[in-house]
C-alpha cells in the first residue's frame, strides 16, 4: 500500500471543525432554533473537493450506552498517480439520524467520486471506482464465470476488500452499474440463504472479526437498532414541527410587511 500525499490534512482539524459544529449546533437548541449539522462524511467530502475520485467506507461502528452517543469509523482510499492510500479514520461521533441512515450499510462505500462525479448511495466496496477498471485489474475466467482480479501491484486492494473469501463476479458488478449507479438505489449484491452479499448483516462483513460492532452481542445490537430507529424518528419530527413553524413565522412577517407596504405613502 502506498504512503504519501496529503489525505484532507490532518484529522485534528477534522474533528476540530466538527466540535465547532456541534457546540454551535447546541447554542442554537437554547434558542430552540434547529441547525443544520454536516456529517463527519459531509466534512471529508468537503476536504476532498479537489479530488476527481475516492472512496469513503463504513469499517466500523458502536454505540456508548453510557454517554448514549453513536460513533463511526471510516476507510478514505485516495488516488495519486497511479498510487493508491487508504487511511482509517479515528472514532468519530455521528448523530441518531446519520447512525440510523446507515446502520446496514456497514462494510459499504458510503460515499464515492468518480472522474468528478459524486455518489452518496451505497454500494459494495470497490465496486465504483476499482473493481472494473481496467487501469487495476481485469476479468478472468474461472469454471465458467468471469470474476475480477487486480493486478500484482493492486493486490493489496483485493486483500483490503477480502476478495479472496468474497470474489467479485462479472454478474455482481454488471448488475450494479447498469440497474443501480447513477439511478438512486443501493446495491447490496445477490441473496443467499435470505442474506444480502453485502451490508451490516451480510457474512461479508461479518468476516471481519476485528470489528468493535461483529463483537458485540445480538442482544446489544438488537436494542441500538430499535433505540436509534425511535430517536431518529422523534428527531426528524421535532426538526419538520421547527421548520414548518419557522416558515409559517416568515410567511407571517412577509405578509405584514406587504400591507404596510400597500397601505403607506399616500398623504391626503
Amino acid at each position: 500500500m502506498q504512503n504519501g500525499r496529503s489525505f484532507p490534512q490532518t484529522f485534528g482539524i477534522f474533528i476540530i471543525l466538527l466540535l465547532t459544529l456541534t457546540s454551535c449546533s447546541n447554542s442554537s437548541q437554547k434558542n430552540s432554533r434547529p441547525t443544520y449539522l454536516k456529517s463527519p462524511v459531509d466534512l471529508l467530502i468537503r476536504d476532498m473537493s479537489t479530488e476527481r475520485n475516492f472512496t469513503i467506507l463504513l469499517l466500523d461502528m458502536d454505540f456508548k450506552e453510557a454517554e448514549s452517543k453513536y460513533f463511526h469509523k471510516y476507510q478514505i482510499i485516495t488516488e495519486n498517480g497511479d498510487s493508491i492510500q487508504s487511511k482509517e479514520s479515528p472514532w468519530t461521533q455521528v448523530n441518531d439520524t446519520f447512525f440510523d441512515a446507515n446502520v446496514n450499510n456497514m462494510g459499504m462505500e458510503l460515499v464515492s467520486k468518480k472522474n468528478g462525479k459524486l455518489s452518496k448511495i451505497a454500494a459494495p466496496p470497490g465496486y465504483t471506482n476499482y473493481v472494473g477498471n481496467k487501469q487495476y485489474g481485469q476479468w478472468q475466467q474461472r469454471d465458467g464465470n468471469s470474476f475480477w482480479e487486480f493486478y500484482g501491484k493492486y493486490a493489496f486492494m483485493s486483500s483490503m476488500f477480502r476478495m479472496a473469501m468474497f470474489p467479485v463476479r462479472y454478474s455482481y458488478w454488471n448488475d450494479y452499474n447498469r440497474n443501480y449507479y447513477g439511478r438512486g438505489r443501493s446495491y447490496y449484491g445477490p441473496v443467499s440463504n435470505k442474506r444480502n452479499m453485502y451490508g451490516t448483516n451480510s457474512n461479508y462483513t461479518k468476516s471481519n472479526t476485528s470489528s468493535s460492532w461483529n463483537k458485540k452481542p445480538t442482544s446489544f445490537k438488537s436494542r441500538v437498532r430499535s433505540s436509534v430507529s425511535r430517536s431518529a424518528t422523534a428527531t426528524k419530527s421535532r426538526n419538520a414541527r421547527r421548520s414548518a413553524a419557522r416558515q409559517s413565522r416568515n410567511t407571517s412577517r412577509y405578509s405584514k410587511s406587504n400591507t404596510r407596504s400597500r397601505s403607506g405613502g399616500f398623504g391626503k
